[in-house]
């Protein structure tokens, strides 16, 4: 499914159009359809409170760092995430001032292999000075977030690896606060907060009761819009999680086919998850996480983002 980068004017235009030819030549209520469709993008679209960022691994372009970050402004970004600790810190600073990209935030690089739930002491220390080292990196660039996966599930029971991760990730708060950069969980599938074997009715009552414990305004969610509705209701649980919601990250996913796709397909309720946004007040980044591409990838996912949150 490929969109062509139109103005909203035009969008609405097109709309009315069909629903006119519609009407006269078919019959049918699939115009009118569109024409909802349109007018429902123009009501609850969140231009003015989204701004739009990747990750540094989608990128497949050739050149330096500062040719990838002119290629992602080029795209119609407004940012990028970066890889840290393990970025270059000098060399990015450099393609920042070279581009006019910002650096929004970064990923925790070894969330995954070195984890907050580990059951080895060391292990956890090491996820904690990794995790330290990601904000302080982080700071020295400009961003203001570090995206964190806590830990997995295969770590423990729930209440161990629960308080574990809990008393870990605490650790590196002060420094979050001091520096001013926010440590921001993301919802994955690690078997972990949600039940992983459930269907589509959870809730995100887990994930509330474990940032609420964690107690810090340096401490939210990057919540990916894609990677629970498997589960669950994301409009839903962007209601549940209200003000914990810093950042998103957003994917598509298919329910029907239970497969991951590109963002503007599968069957996420968009509209549900856009009035949602407005009902929790959110202005904020939100990140594609998908395979990336060329400049005419990158470019072509930037549209998909503008046309599923109405950014156009």
């Amino acid at each position: 499914m490929t969109f062509d980068c139109f103005s909203r004017r035009s969008f609405l235009q097109s709309a009315v159009l069909t629903t006119t030819a519609g009407s006269i030549l078919a019959g049918t209520g699939t115009a009118f359809a569109s024409t909802a469709a349109a007018l429902t993008l123009e009501n609850d679209g969140l231009k003015g409170r989204l701004w739009k960022t990747l990750k540094i691994g989608m990128v497949k372009v050739q050149g330096t760092l500062t040719d990838k970050f002119k290629a992602v402004k080029e795209a119609g970004f407004d940012g990028i995430e970066m890889n840290a600790p393990g970025m270059d810190v000098e060399e990015t600073k450099i393609a920042i001032a070279e581009s006019g990209l910002p650096v929004d935030g970064t990923v925790n690089s070894t969330h995954w292999e070195v984890r907050h739930t580990n059951a080895d002491p060391a292990v956890r220390s090491k996820a904690l000075e990794s995790l330290r080292s990601a904000i302080r990196d982080t700071h020295a660039v400009g961003g203001h977030s570090v995206l964190l996966v806590v830990g997995k599930g295969a770590d423990g029971d729930e209440a161990e690896i629960w308080k574990r991760s809990i008393d870990n990730i605490s650790l590196a708060v002060p420094l979050a606060a001091q520096l001013g950069v926010q440590i921001v969980v993301e919802n994955v599938w690690n078997q972990f907060l949600y039940d992983h074997e459930g269907d589509h009715r959870q809730t995100a009552a887990k994930y509330v009761k474990y940032i609420d414990e964690l107690n810090s305004p340096w401490v939210g969610m990057q919540f990916d819009i894609g990677n629970h509705w498997k589960y669950g209701s994301m409009g839903g649980w962007i209601r549940q999680l209200g003000k914990r919601v810093v950042k998103l990250d957003i994917k598509g996913f298919s329910r029907a086919e239970d497969k991951f796709t590109r963002i503007s397909e599968g069957d996420i309720d968009y509209a549900d998850v856009r009035k949602a946004l407005r009902e929790i007040n959110f202005y904020g980044w939100v990140a594609a996480e998908v395979g990336g591409g060329d400049a005419a990838e990158l470019k072509r996912i930037a549209e998909e983002m503008d046309m599923v949150f109405g950014l156009v």
